[in-house]
């Protein structure tokens, strides 16, 4: 038998493995349920350790790993990283010759966890980790084109009133109230806001670095009266997992459960087209590499006189 228990009462898993016996031992208050758990669990490592590895169609766990090298050279490693250990396990039993078998699997499992965005995300991780496979000759066909992405919601776009703002932001501390409110009056991503510093911070703009010091992007932005108080707070005595713990916390306390740190830089080119800038100055406030990228807030301003004009005009 391959689970078993001793005079102490403590659970025994054994499975052989290659002719050798593999023995774990569980705690003493751990339940049945546990051991046959462990017991799948080993069984399935075995399942994937006695897999040969058939030329030209590596395993997809084979394949992520190129990909973990490459997320090095990215703008932000960490979350390139983050996406695939997210989709790590779904892959265990998959090759590349499965990868639409893998996406299928793991929109199914993803869906309802996580946004079609997010789930978006670490499919093109596996997207692009088969095509590395493919550059790099370890497959013979490129199956990064059988992963297909799920339509996305981009018109999902929360606008921020000042008054809604302020109500979150007087719930916060004064580092967390100052990445807010540098967040609204510059379009400027969280994560830039961490990274910025006293030194980026001139006497009438600010120099936001985009990404990782790899890249050197950098884009300058207006400093506005209103933004003058809240930069000598910089650099933030909090991170981004602070400001994130933070934000929940005062969104749910201001009775706005729904809104993203995020839409306070949708709100910000939101405010600046409805007060007549042009696309070309927002997107470049706002970093995009195209003007097409800050062309939905201009539909979404649109979508949003329409319905203030039905509202007002119910004509019978």
């Amino acid at each position: 038998m391959s689970i078993w228990t001793d005079k102490k009462g403590r659970r025994h898993v054994g499975i052989m493995v290659d002719g050798r016996r593999v023995h774990r031992i569980l705690p003493e208050d751990a339940p049945a349920s546990a051991a046959k758990q462990l017991e799948a669990d080993l069984r399935a490592a075995l399942s994937v350790a006695k897999t040969p590895r058939i030329p030209n169609d590596p395993r997809l766990t084979e394949v992520i790993s190129l990909y973990v090298d490459h997320a090095e050279t990215l703008r932000s490693t960490k979350t390139a990283l983050d996406h695939a250990s997210r989709i790590a396990l779904w892959l265990e039993k998959y090759r590349a010759s499965q990868a639409r078998q893998a996406a299928a699997h793991i929109v199914k499992d993803m869906t309802g966890h996580y946004a079609a965005g997010t789930i978006n995300r670490s499919l093109g991780t596996l997207k692009k980790a088969l095509r590395l496979a493919w550059e790099r000759g370890l497959t013979a066909t490129d199956y990064s084109a059988h992963v297909k992405r799920l339509p996305e919601n981009n018109a999902r776009s929360t606008y921020l009133s000042l008054d809604q703002v302020q109500a979150i932001a007087t719930r916060c501390s004064v580092p967390v109230q100052a990445a807010i409110w540098t967040a609204l009056l510059t379009g400027a991503r969280r994560g830039e806001i961490c990274k910025l510093q006293a030194v980026d911070i001139g006497a009438d703009s600010i120099l936001i670095h985009a990404g990782n010091t790899k890249t050197l992007r950098t884009r300058t932005v207006p400093i506005v009266p209103a933004l003058r108080p809240w930069l000598k707070h910089f650099p933030l005595e909090v991170g981004i997992e602070g400001i994130k713990s933070a934000w929940r916390r005062a969104r749910e306390d201001a009775d706005m459960p729904d809104v993203n740190f995020h839409d306070l830089r949708h709100s910000c080119a939101s405010i600046l087209i409805a007060t007549g800038a042009d696309l070309f100055t927002v997107s470049k406030i706002l970093g995009h590499s195209s003007v097409k990228t800050t062309e939905r807030y201009a539909h979404m301003q649109i979508e949003q006189q329409r319905d203030a004009m039905l509202r007002a005009f119910k004509i019978k």
